[in-house]
């Protein structure tokens, strides 16, 4: 199986398509004015602890404070002088208002929720992830060989600071042990400076690390074996990459290649045309069945549909074939959408136990693919499948969407900021093919204010890039996804 790894890079946003065959799986967008958090650790201070939620609310210098729940405050983790204090799991014998703490985001702020923290830190690598604290040495599960699983246990303790503890990743499979114990050097220095700006600064809200952007990360945790092949349509981000690689990863360095066709890179692959279908409520599925997927607060439904699905011999093979095949659609669909919580399928009633032990088992065998964790319940006494996602970034819709301002939050309308790079990149595959003297948009009020505020600095290098002015015309006729743009 033939994989592809797009990077599309544009002013101030970095796109990601992972393709198997040709056929998207998943696909991740950061912007620069959002970035994620996820990973980045800080010395935060207690604001408020709350013992009849067993938490604590965390200042970060964000928006909104971060929450710490008692179960991510492990008392042996605590420093020995401290530990009689921390003998019982009640919060308020665990931190105490006032006090400043080390803690790591694990879920991005969403909606009005602040972001979600814990004391377990992990600093994760190429071959490893870094346990401070924890003397033990763990492998992959993925990693079936039981030398080898033995192997890299030996050569990480033998390399190892004693005080600290590690995860083998499925990436260290095979790795020589100089690469390996290289590694190791390099997290337990990573983790010296970490702990050198705490104590520079031990009464101070600050960040004590960062995650690496979008680019580096996603190749850092793909397996080497997981790519065949990685276009990036920036020079820039291009160059960055190879540098990255030859320093920290070698073996996958050949692999990337610079894009400079002049047919964007996501339109090649029919990417933009996936994302748009990502944001629809309905799949529809080879056979004529269909999925509704909603994504609410409180957790995701999807309902299967036989549609006009009949060709099969009787009504049971019908529902049957389309449930079996609904699997697979799921499975890709919550990659996609990068959909995480609670999900519930209602599956069309199979009266077969048969029936129903496939097509659970044709969706653990689907989501056996999917990188982000999953747990699956049996069907419930209502036919209803119940299974979880880790969630730890917004989902695509809530990236590139809002609630409606008209229908107060009962459908979804693009954001303005993803109309504006809408209208950003079609100027520049404008350029790419014609020879234009300059360009005017024509857009809604809400869509052009955006574009000419000072804040949103992406117009101003997009001119710079295609060294042509750029015009912007209200109309407040066009509806917020509406726009125009036309070479002069």
């Amino acid at each position: 199986m033939t994989t592809t790894l797009l990077i599309n890079v544009t002013a101030s946003e970095t796109r990601l398509a992972y393709l198997e065959e040709d056929v998207l799986q998943e696909i991740q967008i950061e912007r620069e004015t959002k970035r994620g958090i996820v990973g980045n650790i800080y010395q935060g201070h207690v604001k408020r602890v709350l013992p009849g939620i067993q938490a604590a609310f965390i200042d970060i210098s964000l928006d909104k404070a971060g929450f710490l729940h008692a179960k991510e405050i492990k008392p042996d983790r605590m420093k020995k002088n401290e530990s009689h204090h921390f003998q019982s799991s009640d919060i308020t014998r665990q931190v105490y208002q006032g006090q400043y703490l080390m803690v790591q985001v694990v879920k991005d702020p969403l909606g009005s929720k602040g972001a979600l923290l814990t004391k377990d830190i992990r600093l994760p690598s190429r071959y490893l992830v870094m346990m401070p604290g924890v003397q033990h040495v763990g492998v992959s599960q993925r990693i079936k060989n039981e030398k080898e699983r033995e192997r890299l246990k030996n050569i990480v303790t033998l390399s190892c600071d004693q005080t600290l503890g590690f995860i083998i990743r499925t990436a260290a499979e095979n790795i020589c042990e100089e690469k390996l114990s290289a590694d190791v050097l390099f997290l337990q220095r990573l983790w010296q400076d970490v702990l050198a700006k705490k104590k520079c600064n031990h009464a101070k809200i600050r960040q004590l690390y960062a995650e690496h952007p979008l680019s580096s990360r996603i190749l850092r945790d793909f397996a080497v074996t997981e790519l065949d092949h990685i276009l990036i349509d920036s020079k820039l981000t291009y160059d960055q990459l190879l540098a990255f690689t030859d320093k920290c990863m070698p073996e996958i360095k050949s692999k990337l290649q610079h894009y400079t066709a002049s047919q964007p890179l996501f339109e090649k692959y029919n990417i933009e045309d996936e994302i748009q279908r990502s944001l629809n409520r309905k799949v529809i599925l080879k056979s004529g069945g269909y999925l509704i997927i909603d994504q609410t607060e409180a957790l995701t439904a999807i309902d299967i549909n036989t549609g006009s699905s009949v060709g099969y011999r009787n009504l049971d093979e019908t529902i049957f074939n389309t449930n079996l095949e609904a699997t697979q659609a799921i499975a890709r669909q919550l990659r996609i959408r990068n959909l995480g919580g609670i999900i519930i399928i209602d599956f069309i009633d199979m009266s077969n136990k048969q029936h129903r032990e496939a097509v659970l088992t044709s969706l653990q065998e689907a989501l056996s693919k999917d990188r982000v964790q999953t747990t699956i319940s049996g069907f419930s006494p209502l036919g209803l499948v119940e299974m979880t996602r880790k969630r730890t970034r917004e989902s695509i819709g809530q990236v590139l969407s809002h609630d409606c301002l008209t229908c107060q939050g009962q459908g979804r309308v693009k954001s303005v900021e993803t109309v504006c790079y809408e209208i950003l990149r079609k100027i520049v595959e404008i350029h790419r093919n014609n020879d234009a003297n300059d360009f005017v948009v024509s857009a809604s009020p809400s869509v052009g204010e955006k574009l000419q505020s000072k804040e949103f600095g992406a117009l101003t290098e997009t001119a710079n890039f295609v060294g042509k002015s750029i015009k912007i015309q209200i109309n407040p006729l066009y509806s917020q996804e509406n726009f125009d743009v036309v070479m002069m």
